[in-house]
């Protein structure tokens, strides 16, 4: 028999019925809570009503669901009839929706109830659907969830599965053609909690931890549904939008341990001017999307006395490369290989560079999380290989002490009059000026220079512009905080940036834009 996450979560819950596993808390101040013991009866539930109507192992079902206590039943469900999951954020449009129904010919998609009109849209040409399960209020041609599972045996079900059995398709953007369908086993959420989802987040059983990643993304699968149910935590789901007082507000008032937050939330969060009157207790925090400014690292330490540790990793395998707490941290590095000998930094032609040296961070073939290929796509699978490593698109180096640094996307690498830039340097050393909220920084074409650095800056207030004057400050806090060489010839002041919904900058676009 192999592994299945779900099973794992019910020995959790015949262990310690009574122990809370999710709290849920919508934007009014409406709490619902669900224990272990409840998880499993609920989950048990629908396994049953979906085995009923013919959903089956191998099944591939999309899921639509957002932030809440359904979601974790959802997942467990599937997982128990060993379906294939894939998952689907609510800021999915039609076309979307149609593109990852046509390619991986999903049989069945469970969708909130404020979420159907996308699909229904577009039943007609996805002939492959075979079952509508929403999820809240009734809705014509849809059969709720609650009325579907309200009858239904409680008894524990979960189907004999292989550990070669795939278990989630994660759809992430590609440079050309749609998007590409991650393929993970069922294995995997096994491997994950062997590393990063249990060492890097370090979720300790009964605690309470809050990691907010939406679902829809393989971060909530990382966090919120196996590093903290994995090992016996309790998850703290807001279903409310980020606001950086708000989430502080939470944070002291349920008094979480643990917080797992985008590198955006946590430079909002660093920017409160009324930092000192928030109280947190957390014990542990980690980030990961994109480098932490040292700014940010230094306010959580000096508020709050806790360390913000970084970590890497991708849709395609897990956490890759993290500052684990008892290492010690060295702010702006990403941390060191979880898995000795499997993520290293190598050459356009795959041989291993010597520390120091920039180059792609790759992982090795032989990584026990890695992706098994791209849903039928045995093209861009081979390209994302370089021999015996996986490219990551991402550019970095490796120090001496095994310390591994980000420098960029591929594409977002600077050379400017010869030097070689990584955009997040210029970014940490933007966003320690007092006036600056967020940055992006890109490479600007320019006649004599090739490039030059252009920096896009919110400030935290607006009313600060005062054209060429701020911007020569800008640039003279930039020379005096790192080499004059790094220094934005070009500044322009912006209300918002383009990014992803786990917080990722999009500097494509910014490039898009410069160029137009």
């Amino acid at each position: 028999m192999g592994y299945n996450f779900a099973r794992e979560v019910d020995k959790i819950a015949m262990a310690v019925p009574e122990r809370l596993a999710v709290l849920c808390l919508n934007e009014h101040g409406y709490e619902c809570r669900v224990t272990y013991g409840e998880l499993r009866t609920r989950s048990n539930q629908l396994a049953n009503a979906l085995y009923r109507i013919g959903i089956k192992r191998g099944d591939r079902v999309l899921i639509l669901i957002p932030r809440g206590i359904d979601s974790y039943i959802v997942y467990l469900a599937l997982l128990k009839i060993g379906a294939t999951l894939v998952p689907g954020s609510e800021m999915l449009r039609t076309d979307d929706i149609k593109y990852r129904i046509q390619h991986a010919h999903i049989k069945m998609v469970i969708a909130h109830h404020s979420l159907h009109k996308g699909v229904d849209e577009i039943r007609s040409c996805c002939p492959s659907l075979k079952h509508f399960l929403t999820v809240g209020h009734e809705e014509e041609g849809w059969s709720p969830l609650a009325s579907l599972t309200e009858q239904e045996s409680l008894e524990d079900f979960c189907v004999e599965n292989d550990d070669e059995d795939v278990a989630f398709i994660s759809y992430t953007s590609g440079t050309t053609g749609g998007p590409k369908g991650v393929m993970h086993v069922y294995s995997w959420p096994r491997e994950h909690l062997a590393g990063g989802g249990t060492y890097w987040f370090d979720v300790q059983p009964g605690e309470l931890a809050w990691a907010t990643a939406g679902p829809g993304w393989m971060k909530w699968i990382w966090s919120p549904f196996v590093s903290i149910l994995g090992n016996a935590g309790t998850a703290f789901v807001y279903t409310g939008s980020f606001h950086p007082g708000r989430y502080l507000q939470l944070i002291e008032k349920y008094g979480i341990s643990l917080l797992c937050a985008t590198p955006t939330e946590y430079r909002l969060m660093a920017k409160v001017s009324d930092l000192g009157r928030y109280h947190l207790h957390l014990r542990s925090a980690v980030s990961a999307g994109e480098p932490l400014n040292r700014e940010v690292i230094d306010t959580f330490q000096r508020e709050f006395n806790v360390e913000v540790r970084d970590g890497y990793g991708q849709t395609e395998g897990t956490l890759l490369v993290g500052m684990l707490r008892d290492v010690p941290v060295r702010p702006g590095s990403m941390g060191q290989v979880l898995l000795e000998g499997t993520v290293s930094i190598i050459d356009d032609n795959g041989i291993e560079l010597p520390t120091n040296h920039v180059g792609h961070i790759a992982v090795h073939r032989n990584h026990p999380a890695l992706f098994q290929g791209y849903f039928a796509d045995q093209e861009r699978t081979e390209k994302a290989f370089r021999g015996e490593w996986y490219i990551t698109g991402d550019k970095g180096k490796r120090d001496e002490d095994g310390y591994f640094w980000f420098e960029g996307r591929s594409d977002d690498i600077i050379i400017s009059c010869g030097y070689t830039i990584g955009p997040f340097e210029v970014e940490d050393a933007l966003v320690k000026h007092p006036k600056v909220a967020e940055c992006a920084v890109v490479a600007s074409p320019d006649v004599e220079r090739g490039h030059i650095i252009k920096a896009f800056v919110i400030l935290r207030n607006p009313d600060d512009v005062h054209g060429s004057r701020l911007i020569s400050e800008l640039q003279e806090h930039v020379k005096r905080v790192t080499a004059p060489y790094k220094c934005p010839r070009s500044i322009v002041f912006v209300e918002s940036l383009p990014k992803t919904i786990s917080g990722k900058i999009r500097r494509v676009e910014l490039r898009e834009k410069d160029n137009v």
